[in-house]
């Protein structure tokens, strides 16, 4: 233990001299408090050091001790269904053991120590096991099988596993090599701020189902990809990272609340446990890990909630799981590095950020992708991560999101004149885009429709040209328009209002297969060519804006998704009733 003495202490900032043999990045605890820090920058014998609670009290002479280590998690059973700080403390454990506000300096364990787990063993006495293997599993959740691997960095002989029921740090297993014996238990511990290894990176070419029609049709996300959602206040950034977590067809789910409200942590904290999964019958929960550090938690902490829970992600990842990862929002996060880098006094880079933002940016959005994990088995594991980001005023010139968009594959724009007019998810289908968009063509054509895609461009293509022709009418009025450009105008607010808008508080339209995306899309696109060959044959667009089934089309969101075939009624009810008013020469009554 290597121990120093405060010489200045700056809000979350303190400096200790005598420190000469710590390393950056060691945790440290200060004062006879015990507040934990950790050191991010050395000069001479003097550590700067950020502690994650509040400094209130600390003054120059108080010890500081460093532990030696970096920033960890423990990494094992029990992670699921719990809701961690931005240092990975358990914070039902610390309102048990202290009330309902966060005492400072309090200790307790990552990992309940006094459950016990049924393991049962995969590997038999005498393999020869090296990282990344399963020696054996546990029943975490009624959806999730926790894999106990081999720790990144062993191997040797397996000489002893045991069965039955044990606690997170019994021995279940004993390696032999030319080291000696290693007892292993369930727990591994990681640092936060380096990347867990693994074999090989691969190309993600299966998409991230969200449910949400926007994004699946317009602006598909592959498992392993990455994602920004930019957008001002009262966007909708929180509901639609709510809606992702709720309903994308990840195995496992890690949201980060870092610097946000506390009311919107308390929103996932009540409605998450009562929504059922679709895909296993559970609670989401029960696939769920929570990291909440809100606005009013200590600063430094912030910036280590991020790390936090991707190395959570990365260690169900390299399990073999599909994971999805929130993290909102990742400009308070910026702000967090802002404000230590000013108290360092570092050279400030744009807007008082520092120099050092877009490459701090970049080592995390590249810790997700799909990847061929360590071990013998050659599972797959993907890590997809979508961050929020704030910029003020809407502004996305700004730094954070500017270094954002040049590392993510992915920029779904939250469009405040949108989210105005009611139109939620408040994407803008005109400046978002995909850069895994061929690829998921490819896989939507092979796995739901052959004319997934086609009928995807058609639509584009229609509501790219309704901003023309709106500006045609801002002009001169749509009166002005042929009957043909008053038919895009009339399907294109179809498009928008029946397919892109969608209700994350409705029960059914909450959640749309891809199926359901395809059928709610063609049978638009097919009223639009009935319409057109109307129009051909001399009926009157007032006309063909009246039908009754245009009604029915609108309401088309709310069929379930158990009820599909009703869209070929709709379907036939569109052509039908076309077909009769071009033959009657008149409007059909309801």
């Amino acid at each position: 233990m290597k121990s120093g003495r405060i010489i200045k202490v700056s809000g979350p900032l303190v400096v200790a001299e005598g420190m000469e043999d710590a390393n950056v990045y060691d945790v440290v605890e200060v004062s006879d408090k015990k507040l934990i820090g950790e050191i991010i920058e050395m000069r001479g014998d003097e550590a700067s050091i950020q502690v994650y609670e509040e400094t209130t009290g600390i003054g120059p002479g108080d010890v500081v001790t460093s532990t030696g280590f970096p920033l960890s998690v423990e990494l094992g059973p029990g992670l699921i269904e719990q809701m961690f700080d931005g240092i990975q403390r358990p914070l039902e454990i610390l309102r048990q053991e202290g009330g309902d506000f966060l005492q400072r300096g309090a200790e307790v364990k990552h990992l309940n120590r006094q459950k016990k787990w049924d393991f049962k063993p995969v590997a038999k006495v005498g393999d020869e096991v090296s990282e990344g293997d399963v020696l054996g599993t546990v029943q975490e959740t009624p959806v999730v099988v926790h894999k106990i691997m081999v720790p990144i960095g062993l191997k040797g002989k397996l000489i002893d596993i045991k069965e039955g029921q044990f606690t997170v740090e019994d021995t279940v297993a004993i390696i032999e090599n030319e080291k000696g014996k290693r007892e292993l238990n369930m727990i591994q511990r990681w640092p936060v701020r380096q990347g867990r290894r693994y074999k090989k990176k691969i190309d993600p070419k299966t998409p991230l189902v969200t449910g949400q029609r926007v994004i699946d049709t317009f602006f598909p996300i592959t498992k392993g990809g990455t994602a920004a959602i930019p957008g001002p206040f009262g966007s909708g950034k929180t509901v639609v990272q709510h809606q992702l977590a709720k309903w994308a067809d990840a195995q496992i789910v890690v949201y980060v609340g870092c610097g946000e409200r506390g009311n919107e942590m308390t929103d996932v904290l009540m409605e998450f446990p009562e929504l059922i999964d679709a895909h296993t019958g559970e609670s989401i929960m029960k696939r769920t890990v929570l990291i909440a550090n809100t606005s009013n938690m200590p600063v430094a902490a912030r910036e280590a909630s991020i790390y936090t829970g991707i190395t959570i992600s990365e260690y169900y990842r390299d399990m073999g799981y599909s994971v999805a990862m929130m993290a909102d929002s990742t400009s308070r996060w910026a702000e967090a590095l802002r404000e230590m880098s000013g108290r360092l006094e570092e050279m400030p880079g744009d807007e008082g950020y520092p120099a050092y933002l877009a490459s701090r940016v970049a080592d995390f959005y590249e810790r997700a992708g799909r990847v061929i994990c360590l071990g013998s088995d050659e599972r797959e594991g993907a890590l997809s991560v979508i961050g929020a980001v704030s910029p003020p005023g809407g502004d996305i010139s700004e730094p954070v999101t500017q270094s954002t968009l040049r590392i993510v594959k992915i920029f779904w724009k939250l469009d405040y004149d949108l989210s105005y007019r009611r139109h939620f998810p408040a994407i803008n289908w005109m400046d978002s885009y995909s850069l895994y968009q061929d690829k998921m063509d490819k896989y939507f054509d092979e796995n739901v429709n052959e004319d997934f895609s086609k009928n995807r461009k058609r639509a584009m293509g229609l509501l790219q040209e309704e901003t023309s022709l709106q500006e045609i009418v801002r002009l001169v009025g749509r009166d002005s328009l042929s009957d043909q450009d008053q038919l895009k105008l009339e399907v294109t607010k179809s498009i928008r209002e029946d397919f892109l808008q969608q209700n994350a508080f409705h029960d059914i339209d909450t959640y749309c297969s891809t199926q359901k995306q395809f059928k709610m899309l063609e049978t638009i696109l097919e009223f639009y060519d009935e319409a057109l060959a109307a129009l051909d044959k001399g009926a009157y667009i007032s006309e063909i804006e009246d039908l009754p089934v245009r009604e029915k089309i609108s309401r088309m969101k709310v069929i379930t998704e158990d009820n599909l075939d009703e869209f070929e009624n709709l379907k036939e009810e569109v052509r039908n009733d076309l077909r009769k008013l071009v033959e009657g020469g008149g409007t059909i009554n309801a």
